[in-house]
């Protein structure tokens, strides 16, 4: 692997930037998933130096630009103007121009526009350079205390129930966990779909609103998210990150330490709850995790 170049401006003190955009090449730049304070240094400079920015949602963008004294006005690239779009920019990236590409939060091309103008831009023999930050994907796992060691990503479900049903029966065995995106409107349905599909016994952690003021981070056995759902008409608002962790007998046969389990339970339940929990995913007996988590709770 080769390593990449860094390029200096001739006189660092004029803009203060330590990397610039390169002249024919495309910047697939992530960008906060909410707090505006997560965009790398990078990053900024990326998008301070760049010719062309092409951006999913023009006005959530120039907000973003804006909080960093970017005076360059953001282009239009969503899934309506997609293909020609990605005609327009190679054709830019011929004429030696350089091209960022943004979504509205996060990284471009999971669950968002990208991949098109990624893969044309290759094609033709462009410079894509990666300039990563912030993923709601790997930001909700950090915090999920998974038993799996493994996940699938699978993004947003199929809207229409029957596909919906489908997708879910054919990844239920996987003995993987399950990461899903979803939007505030379909939440309860989705988590509705997720029971009935799948072993109401599996964890889920439910991430919504990551980073920003509100973030919630909360994990159950996947049998209770929609009472937890309903129980506040406020657990609907946001964007959500869901995670369904392997299946039972899958995380029954890893090495699952009791302890850390319960631990992370009890930042939620109260210790029978969480004894309750740890027995049906450890197969151990739950008078005994309910008094160790007794322990824990009193910090011994």
């Amino acid at each position: 692997m080769t390593e990449e170049k860094i390029t200096t401006p001739s006189d660092p003190e004029a803009d203060g930037l330590v990397f610039r955009a390169e002249a024919g090449s495309l910047y697939v730049v992530a960008t906060p998933i909410g707090n505006l304070r997560d965009l790398t240094l990078r990053a900024r400079d990326i998008l301070k130096s760049a010719d062309i920015i092409a951006a999913e949602d023009t006005r959530i963008t120039a907000k973003l630009l804006a909080r960093y004294g970017i005076t360059t006005r953001p282009r239009a690239f969503h899934r309506h103007n997609e293909a020609r779009e990605a005609d327009a920019l190679v054709e830019a990236l011929a004429s030696a121009r350089s091209v960022a590409l943004v979504t509205d939060a996060g990284t471009p091309g999971i669950s968002d526009p990208g991949a098109r103008l990624v893969c044309a831009a290759a094609s033709s023999g462009h410079r894509v350079v990666p300039i990563p930050g912030a993923s709601a994907v790997a930001t909700a796992i950090s915090a999920a205390g998974l038993v799996a060691e493994r996940f699938a990503f699978i993004g947003f479900l199929p809207s229409q129930a029957k596909a919906r049903r489908e997708c879910l029966t054919s990844i239920a065995s996987w003995p993987v966990a399950l990461v899903f995106y979803e939007a505030p409107h379909r939440i309860a349905d989705t988590l509705g779909a997720l029971a009935q599909a799948l072993d109401g016994r599996r964890m889920v952690t439910v991430a919504r609103e990551l980073t920003k003021a509100f973030e919630t981070i909360v994990t159950m056995p996947l049998a209770d998210a929609l009472a937890w759902l309903a129980a506040d008409a406020n657990r609907a608002r946001g964007e959500f990150v869901l995670i369904v962790d392997a299946p039972i007998e899958h995380a029954a046969g890893a090495a699952v330490d009791a302890d850390r389990l319960l631990v992370a339970l009890l930042e939620e339940l109260p210790p029978a709850r969480a004894a309750r929990v740890a027995a049906a995913v450890t197969d151990r007996p739950r008078d005994a995790l309910y008094a160790r988590a007794l322990e824990l709770r009193r910090g011994k």
